[in-house]
């Protein structure tokens, strides 16, 4: 049975509100709960970026049943990956093994403030690649010490390590990376519904069926004209594409880059307005595609409670009678 997830947006929400968020979409009966993790919003009008981990943590201790995940956490550059290793560790014991690591290559928007630069994708596909051992290893709660072509461990030990470790879902997007990452990754993550990557995930892996974690925004409100007005307003960075939204470093970027994005052009692209039935259909690709969880964004932080007490219930029973 596909399971429905809530996405903690935390580029458009202050961090006391997406907790109060997720206890909510865990009353209303959502299944699990992603948080995204930026250092900055795409788009100004967004207005902001908490520390993911620490809402994580804040939300293990609030909520009794929903999983948890990064969707998804760079492990590379702003973060080392034995820093990942170790907070990761501590989020699945607060959150009593309900936490999935989600995990990518990044964007260039989030991992250049650390002054590193933005290396080109082969290179951050090699550095991913390597986090992913280094966590691996650390998760084992051994003595670890890794001398790679990108990242040193020297003598590092998870003291709190869960017992069997942190599943790890990895964010992919073509055969070239399903090859490469399939064998290393517990479930797979992916932001277009595109069946052939569940499908080659699980030839990668003998044949076994992945736990395939999509996620797609949508933006309910009573008003259709006030449901795109705000799509367009919070999401049209959203229609520049992955190959696009990797490489740009600031939020004045993504709003030079959508400046002629209309209204009508995020609306072709996002469910918008009250129909619920149209908003249920709108997440049928991904059934489709055998995407076996689905994280809904909600768009925009105003409206997010309204839409939580009135319209995820019904849309929860759409989406599953589908």
């Amino acid at each position: 049975m596909t399971r429905f997830g809530y996405t903690l947006m935390t580029e458009q929400s202050g961090v006391k509100d997406l907790v109060r968020y997720a206890v909510a979409a865990e009353q209303v009966g959502f299944d699990f709960e992603v948080s995204s993790d930026h250092y900055s919003p795409w788009l100004t009008e967004q207005g902001h970026a908490p520390y993911a981990w620490t809402l994580l943590g804040a939300v293990a201790q609030a909520t009794e049943r929903v999983e948890l995940a990064t969707y998804v956490t760079c492990p590379t550059m702003r973060y080392h990956p034995a820093v990942i290793a170790q907070k990761s560790a501590t989020l699945q014991i607060l959150s009593d093994n309900r936490f999935i690591l989600g995990l990518g290559s990044g964007e260039n928007l989030n991992e250049h403030v650390v002054g590193e630069g933005w290396p080109a994708v082969d290179a951050r596909q090699d550095m991913l690649e390597e986090a992913v051992h280094i966590i691996r290893e650390l998760h084992t709660g051994e003595l670890t010490t890794w001398e790679g072509n990108y990242f040193r461990v020297d003598s590092a030990r998870i003291w709190d390590a869960p017992e069997g470790g942190v599943p790890i879902g990895l964010a992919v997007s073509g055969d070239k990376s399903i090859e490469r990452f399939a064998p290393l990754g517990d479930h797979l993550i992916a932001v277009e519904p595109d069946g052939e990557l569940v499908d080659g995930w699980a030839k990668a892996n003998g044949g076994e069926a992945p736990r395939s974690i999509g996620q797609i925004p949508i933006c309910w409100d009573p008003s259709e004209e006030a449901a795109i007005a705000r799509a367009h307003e919070q999401f049209r960075w959203f229609g520049g594409g992955w190959a696009v939204n990797a490489d740009l470093p600031t939020p004045a970027g993504f709003a030079g880059a959508t400046q002629f994005v209309r209204p009508e052009d995020v609306s072709a692209a996002i469910a918008c307005g009250p129909d619920l039935d149209a908003i249920a259909e709108s997440v049928r690709p991904y059934l489709d595609a055998g995407f076996t969880d689905i994280a809904v964004v909600q768009v925009g932080d105003e409206g997010q409670d309204r839409f939580l007490a009135e319209a995820a219930g019904p849309l929860l029973e759409k989406l599953r009678a589908l």
